[in-house]
């Protein structure tokens, strides 16, 4: 049987359950799915009475039947497989999926554009969210925190897209990126004392390079008896071992445009909540300027991350962000960024799909017209194994770190 066959006989078996009762009355919750299997089993065995569907494909009807009913449709066995990190459904007939550091082009399909537009509803209705053709961008979360990204047309060209990226069932702790290569134990080592002295950390990287998945390593350092607020577009950060946990996330503005929640005004929010620490999932605009103001204002220790193909391209961003906020003289801003963030870190995802930190580096004063940087760490590009993996690692470089005084006031020797 061809995608095509079951996807009929699939469309035939929904309509003979509506036909025989209507579930949604009569169950709710678990009694619901345990009802409606037990009926799309009885319907599909009826179907396959004269033999003419293995037992394998009898299987892969119900699923198909139950995914569509109650789940997510086609996509389901995915959202359920650990090793998929990304699904991209461009349109309806065109899904690719990563899996294993390396993306693919799956042979489902959705059986119609509305189907997935239905589909698309579901995830964003469950989080409070709208999305049309007025409002055609949204981000959103599954209940499994995935967080996922929807265009609808006309914005985009070739159907509904949606983009979901899943984390893992545990968060990222700092022994899992010394095990993946992403980071040496020296370098871990060196980042737990940072993180315990209370200096400002800023991660950046490209997309897919592993800056949430890095910053919930770091924040897992974090002393469990300290107060800390996360504030993030979509929920993703997992910290666990913190008891006295804020978790704030942004809102979209309704169908009128009002409610509209930014993250500017959640950081300024969290300022009157006695945080220790302040984590913003990802600055992307004008709450840059209030990030930094964050940090300057006695909120060490705190973390964000950004986009940047580079540790002086990210400086570079933050002083276009903090202009979108306020016309400020450009040597106030770096001087406002210099003093604001103590360690900027950058990851990258080489082309054997491997997450790497490639450089850590101290942020030093504002002099001359530039932010100075030290150096701590750098990646040293060792060559090519015979099966494309980049042989290389983060090795000490001979600078050491020069502001030393949030460690030395917590008796941490770095």
């Amino acid at each position: 049987m061809n995608g095509r066959q079951m996807d009929e006989l699939a469309k035939e078996i929904r309509k003979e359950i509506a036909l025989r009762r209507n579930l949604a009355l009569e169950f709710s919750g678990s009694e619901l799915d345990r009802e409606l299997l037990e009926l799309i089993e009885g319907i599909t065995f009826e179907k396959a009475g004269s033999g003419s569907l293995s037992p394998l494909e009898i299987k892969g009807v119900v699923e198909l039947v139950f995914n569509q009913m109650r789940r997510l449709d086609v996509i389901e066995p995915f959202i359920n497989d650990r090793e998929v990190t990304e699904i991209m459904i461009n349109g309806p007939d065109r899904i690719f999926i990563e899996k294993n550091g390396e993306v693919q082009k799956t042979d489902v399909r959705f059986e119609s554009r509305e189907r997935l537009e239905d589909i698309i509803q579901v995830i964003v209705g469950k989080v409070n969210r709208s999305v049309n053709e007025a409002e055609p961008i949204v981000d959103a979360r599954l209940e499994d925190g995935s967080r996922v990204n929807v265009v609808l047309p006309p914005v985009a060209l070739n159907g509904p897209i949606v983009t979901i990226r899943k984390f893992p069932d545990k968060p990222m702790t700092i022994d899992d990126l010394i095990r993946f290569g992403s980071i040496t134990e020296e370098a871990a080592e060196f980042l737990d004392k940072l993180v315990k002295s209370k200096y400002n950390i800023f991660i950046c990287g490209g997309t897919g390079s592993g800056k949430t998945s890095f910053l919930n390593a770091l924040s897992g350092l974090i002393p469990p008896d300290e107060r800390i607020v996360t504030i993030e577009d979509s929920a993703e950060l997992q910290l666990s071992s913190i008891e006295n946990l804020v978790r704030l996330e942004t809102r979209n503005a309704n169908t009128e445009g009002k409610g509209e929640i930014k993250m500017k005004s959640l950081i300024k929010t969290s300022l009157r909540m006695r945080p220790e620490r302040i984590i913003v999932g990802e600055v992307r605009g004008e709450e840059a300027l209030d990030m930094l103001q964050a940090m300057n204002t006695g909120h060490d220790g705190s973390m964000s991350t950004g986009h940047a193909n580079s540790t002086r391209d990210m400086l570079s961003r933050l002083e276009t962000m903090v202009l979108t906020a306020a016309p400020l003289p450009l040597d106030a801003i770096r001087k406002q960024i210099a003093s604001a963030l103590d360690i900027i870190i950058f990851l990258s995802r080489l082309r054997d799909h491997s997450r790497r930190t490639m450089e850590i580096s101290e942020v030093l004063d504002y002099k001359n017209g530039v932010i100075e940087l030290n150096p701590l760490f750098l990646f040293e590009y060792e060559g090519e194994a015979p099966d494309g993996r980049v042989i290389g690692r983060l090795k000490r470089t001979g600078s050491s770190m020069k502001n030393l005084w949030k460690a030395q006031l917590r008796g941490i020797t770095l």
